[in-house]
């Protein structure tokens, strides 16, 4: 298959690396998403926006003469909302019951640190409060 530049073809991811992330396309060639193609918001780890083997729409920016293929998934996502976060993109794969369970984890977790907090400047829970006389 070959391919032009501007188009939007799926992929699937095939290794992710610090610098970026390489997709199969159709043809068994192999492409490039730069780790500053892959989202509009800031990216410091690929790995919160993409894991192997996902299907993803991505559009070639550049083919240069030994066959290298640049691609970017955020120029193929022209449609969606800007700046979206990895837990955006997580949370639109995650059925209810997951999203309901992932909440709950998450409110147990700050109601405790918050509990925590507050005993430890009240000096504890059941230890007697020591005040200075003298």
């Amino acid at each position: 298959m070959s391919l032009a530049l501007g188009a939007i073809v799926e992929g699937t991811v095939s290794g992710i690396t610090n610098f970026g992330a390489f997709i199969e396309l159709p043809g068994g060639q192999v492409g490039l998403v730069h780790i500053s193609e892959i989202a509009d918001a800031y990216v410091k780890d690929i790995r919160e926006y993409l894991k192997e083997k996902d299907q993803v729409n991505v559009k070639v920016i550049s083919i240069d003469g030994k066959g290298k293929i640049g691609l970017s998934i955020k120029q193929a996502q022209a449609n969606r909302p800007r700046g979206r976060s990895p837990e955006s993109y997580r949370a639109a794969r995650m059925s209810f019951e997951d999203k309901l369970a992932k909440f709950l984890k998450e409110s147990d977790e700050k109601q405790t640190d918050l509990r925590r907090s507050t005993d430890a400047k009240r000096g504890g829970r059941g230890s007697p409060r020591r005040f200075d006389s003298e």
